[in-house]
Formats: structure tokens, sequence, C-alpha cells
């Protein structure tokens, strides 16, 4: 990957100037992007709301910021609003998403974008309350008993997300949705190792208890970061399984509409993390992978001028 980062860059500066934005230029564009959608005074407060929902993703999902960023201008708006609201669900409830659907959106910026965005693209309600669904369902933190139930959380959690930008592109295409169904479940699993250092930290663990029974490993010994062989065991399974629905979204590629293509760019950042892991030799406590990889940008850039995931 580094060996292309050159060719990358030259690339870039040439499409740039046809129309699609470099990474480098992105967070500038970014700047301007809000104030040239709207016009007049009125407008431009409601383009605050979109920095503010912007920040959000910013703050809260990084890789998908810089994913959000390389998005067609067309959608870009309401994929913010989507990533969004889902940064914030705790703040969403049915009756807020219910005013949402009647054009009664309270004066809140996330929940003004959303409306603008359902209004836009006819958003499916349906995708946008499975989110807040799989959000009460986990509610208590409670460990999950499987790693298929990981699999069915990552489905009812981050599907939605791929499914409501995949709308905003007004792509309906069952290779598409069938690729993005193995891209949330990558992504979840990946999130779930991510996650497990920093929830150690209070004491809780998420990791499948059924792996955690195969491996005889208890919750102790994952709270205080032990790195025993039967640890990166655990490990080693809920990422094997991670790759294979990576492989499997990736090997839809060339059944998954070109434009659709975009949407699925989050896989670069968790195959970045699984390749991280697998060289941290699935050690999840290992401290080089909690640091920001300043790579991803251009890795997502080089994926985005070759028009894969």
């Amino acid at each position: 990957m580094a060996a292309s980062v050159p060719g990358t860059l030259r690339l870039s500066k040439h499409l740039y100037y046809t129309g699609r934005p470099t990474l480098p230029r992105l967070k500038e564009r970014n700047r301007l992007w809000t104030g040239r959608m709207y016009a007049t005074r009125e407008a431009r407060k409601a383009a605050s709301t979109t920095q503010y929902c912007l920040e959000v993703v910013k703050q809260n999902d990084y890789e998908n910021f810089l994913c959000v960023l390389l998005l067609p201008q067309c959608v870009r708006a309401t994929a913010v609003a989507i990533r969004a609201f889902n940064a914030e669900l705790s703040q969403f409830w049915r009756e807020t998403l219910d005013h949402i659907y009647q054009h009664k959106a309270p004066r809140q910026p996330v929940a003004i974008e959303l409306q603008k965005a359902v209004a836009r693209h006819q958003l499916s309600k349906r995708w946008l309350r499975s989110l807040i669904d799989s959000r009460e369902d986990q509610i208590d933190s409670k460990q999950f008993t499987s790693l298929a139930a990981v699999e069915d959380y990552s489905e009812k959690s981050n599907s939605p997300l791929y499914y409501l930008i995949l709308q905003g592109l007004g792509i309906q295409n069952l290779h598409a949705d069938h690729a993005a169904s193995h891209v949330s479940k990558a992504e979840g699993l990946a999130k779930l190792l991510r996650g497990v250092p920093h929830h150690g930290v209070k004491r809780k663990v998420f990791l499948p208890c059924d792996v955690m029974l195969k491996h005889d490993v208890s919750q102790e010994e994952v709270i205080r970061g032990s790195k025993e062989q039967k640890v990166k065991d655990v490990v080693y399974d809920t990422a094997s399984l991670a790759h294979q629905h990576l492989n499997h979204a990736r090997s839809l590629l060339k059944s998954v509409p070109k434009d659709a293509r975009v949407c699925l760019l989050p896989s670069v950042a968790v195959s970045t993390y699984l390749n991280s892991l697998q060289e941290a030799h699935f050690d999840v406590f290992d401290t080089t992978l909690h640091r920001r990889n300043n790579m991803i940008p251009y890795s997502l850039l080089w994926a985005r001028l070759c028009n894969k995931y």
C-alpha cells in the first residue's frame, strides 16, 4: 500500500480538477461545503445544523467520517444526517422519529437534518427504527451469548446505515444489499474487538460466551488484559469470522453496481484493522492498535479511485 501512495496522489490531483475531490483537499472543501449548499440568511442557519452533524460524526466515528467525505455530494448531507443520528441515538426515541416523519422535527440539529434527508430521499422509516431497536436491545450492555448473536446485532445496528445511504443514492439492488449486510457484520465484529480494552477498564466484557467457553477464558482474564494464548485464540476466532464476511462482500464486487460501491468503503478501514490485529498476533491489548492509522485516508482514497471496497 505504501508503495502506491505517490501514484495515488498524482491520480487524485488530476481527478480533483475533473470534479472529484481528493482527501488532502476534502477537509478544506468541507468547510465550504455547507455554505455552498445554502444561499439565503435563513438557509445559513440550516447550514450550521449540517456542520454540527458533521462534527458529531467526526468526533464519534472518524473512519466513517472520512468515508462520508468520499460519497457523491448529492447524498453526502443525507449520509451525514444518518450517521449523526446513529451516533446520538441515545437522544432519539420513537416519538422523535414519528415527529420527523410528520414534518415536525424538534429544534435539534440532527433531527432537523434528518427530516431534510427523509424529505429529500424518502428514506425508509423502517431502517431508522431498526437502529433504535438494536440500541434498545443492547441498552443493558449484556455480554453476547454467541458469535451468531454478535452477527445478528451487527446486522440490525449497522446494515440499516448502508441501506439508507444506498436509498439516498437511488440504488435498489439485491447484490448491493447483500454486500452491505456482510460488510456490516464484519464491521460489527471488528468494533467489538476494538472495544475490548476500553470496556475492560469499565469491567465489562462483550466477547461472545461460546467462544470464551471454548477456549476456557474467564471474564476476569479479559478485564485484566491477559496476553495468554487462549485469550488470543478468542480474538482470532472472532476476527476470522469478520474476515470471512469481508471476503464474501468483496466476492460480490462485480455484481454490485459501480455507483453503489462507494457506500461500502468502510470495509477498507475494517480490513486495515484486521490486518493490524494479525500483525499484533491477535493481541487485542497491543498498544499499536490503539493509535490512529494515518494511512487510512490514503487507503480509502485509493479504493475510491479504483471503485473498489
